[in-house]
């Protein structure tokens, strides 16, 4: 999340090195267009008889995305707006470091985008607003302030004096980057009004496509623009289109929107208002809908039952149709075609099961462990450690029911719990790394729970599951470096043997050897559980 000197956050303007996404154009027609404006800019500070600077990281201090594509508002903006909150993080940098020539030759430049930001959207936007226009008048006439205290600063040379001008710098500089925020979030929620009526009044289904397309780039630009997409009635056309028999085709793009939306408390309020929980349950139990559609629909209810949002535990509506939604999803992971909507319809049933604990006892009822454990030896469906970060999820929250350890003794479940205690990243990308941990600590809170069976833990010793446990307690590489899954694993280690008083199958000094390890891991974690059920 990048934030303004004034507190203003643009998480919707990529950082520098990453391009918007709705900037996807010909690279020679990119390089041209960047050095129309590269050029502009630098006759700005000819102009202004200020030399090029010549210090050695001038070259990295400006990267432009390419110029604004004709008529298009929405690409101005994006890419103007990262343009500006990047020199304005830049200058603050410099201004850290009393650069006070950068500053200034920055600020030059900062005031050139400035202009041209306001002045390409006055050409391609509607009239603009009162509001607008005070606010671009404060934005300009800011940066004119910016840029001539930061020449007077290349006069002084009293460093008591310099460092009162510093706070005025500091200050000038923080306002400008409220002005430009407030700007930039009146410009982008203007361009979103627009695209929210004619997504309302459009009868052309290729309109409602090409809108609805844009209308989802903009949700991936991140929080900032969902919330305006939310407040500006994006949530309401969406659901809209997903009520027309006429326009199925286009729900999938439409549900891929919502679910992008409700990552914001706004889009999941919007949900809410509008009984879009009972519209999703709607498409889930209508089997004339294409999986397509279906596997969008399971991806905006996992979304909506995330349980690291803390606004979406409150989404009344949800109980009242669960019943029906979750025996949809557990069909949809029995029919799936492919791994990626076996993982979305898996995936809002493992958060379904945080949501509401009447869940696991629904699935046990619906045969979902038998469901989920044969898909395991499918590769189609299930080859990642993201889809068996979602099935162990499940099969852990279900272990607290009594009846749920048979089912899995039954299903064979015990040896491919402890198969995932072997996971490990094959591209070793950060991502992956975390998924394969989330798999081995959540395999350990599983064994561990069901052990409670004697059943169970007579066929976890018979597989050798106390020496894989203790393998990973004693080696790092074996656990992926990973304390969550050390503790895990010594706890699990421990429950045989607490329902099986004979089991002494463990190698002798284990547990003391892994004791001052262990200390100092319960210590750090103990106030931030890795795994929020109780043992």
């Amino acid at each position: 999340m990048m934030a303004l000197p004034g507190g203003c956050h643009l998480d919707s303007i990529p950082l520098p090195g990453q391009r918007p996404h709705l900037m996807q154009v010909d690279s020679v027609q990119r390089w041209m267009e960047d050095l129309k404006l590269m050029t502009e800019c630098e006759c700005m500070c000819v102009l202004q008889a200020k030399p090029i600077s010549l210090e050695e990281d001038a070259q990295g201090d400006l990267i432009l995305a390419g110029g604004p594509g004709p008529g298009d508002p929405l690409q101005l903006l994006l890419k103007r707006g990262w343009v500006i909150s990047t020199e304005l993080r830049r200058i603050g940098q410099k201004l850290a470091q009393d650069r006070w020539a950068r500053v200034h030759s920055m600020s030059v430049r900062l005031t050139c985008h400035a202009r041209s930001m306001v002045s390409e959207y006055s050409a391609v936007s509607r009239n603009s607003s009162q509001e607008m226009s005070q606010i671009e008048k404060l934005l300009m006439e800011k940066c004119s302030e910016l840029s001539a205290v930061t020449e007077r600063c290349l006069q002084v040379e009293n460093e008591h004096v310099l460092k009162s001008m510093k706070a005025c710098v500091s200050e000038t500089l923080s306002t400008l980057g409220e002005h430009f925020g407030q700007l930039l979030e009146l410009a982008l929620t203007r361009e979103v009004q627009a695209l929210v009526r004619k997504i309302d009044a459009s009868d052309n289904i290729y309109t409602t496509e090409s809108t609805t397309g844009n209308l989802f780039s903009l949700t991936q630009e991140g929080a900032p623009l969902c919330r305006i997409i939310a407040k500006e009635g994006g949530v309401v056309a969406l659901f809209k289109i997903c009520r027309q028999d006429t326009l199925r085709c286009l729900y999938p793009q439409a549900l891929r929107t919502l679910a992008s939306i409700c990552c914001v408390e706004e889009g999941v309020h919007q949900l809410e208002k509008v009984d879009g929980v009972l519209c999703l349950a709607d498409i889930l139990t209508d089997d004339s809908h294409s999986e397509a559609t279906r596997a969008e629909a399971a991806a905006v209810v996992a979304q909506v039952t995330s349980p690291h949002l803390p606004f979406t535990q409150h989404l009344s509506s949800f109980l009242e149709s669960m019943e029906e939604i979750v025996t949809a999803l557990v069909k949809l992971c029995q029919e799936a075609s492919s791994g990626e909507v076996f993982l979305l319809a898996s995936a809002a049933l493992a958060n379904i099961t945080f949501f509401d604990t009447m869940a696991c006892e629904m699935l046990l009822q619906l045969n979902a462990i038998r469901v989920l454990l044969e898909a395991c030896s499918d590769k189609q469906r299930v080859d990642t450690p993201y889809t068996r970060d979602q099935i162990v999820t499940i099969l852990a929250n279900m272990s607290v029911l009594e009846q749920c350890a048979s089912d899995i003794i039954q299903e064979n479940g015990v040896q491919l719990i402890m198969g995932m205690l072997s996971e490990k990243p094959r591209s070793g990308t950060p991502a992956e790394v975390a998924a394969c941990e989330r798999v081995q600590q959540k395999a350990a809170v599983t064994l561990a729970r069901l052990s409670r069976d004697p059943d169970v833990a007579r066929e976890a010793v018979r597989l050798s599951c106390m020496s894989r446990l203790i393998e990973l307690c004693r080696s790092p590489s074996e656990r992926n470096s990973s304390d969550a899954v050390l503790v895990a694993c010594l706890v699990s280690s421990q429950f045989p043997r607490l329902f099986l008083p004979g089991l002494w199958g463990c190698r002798p000094g284990t547990r003391d050897q892994a004791m001052p390890r262990l200390t100092w891991v319960q210590a750090t974690y103990s106030g931030f559980p890795l795994f929020s059920l109780k043992w």
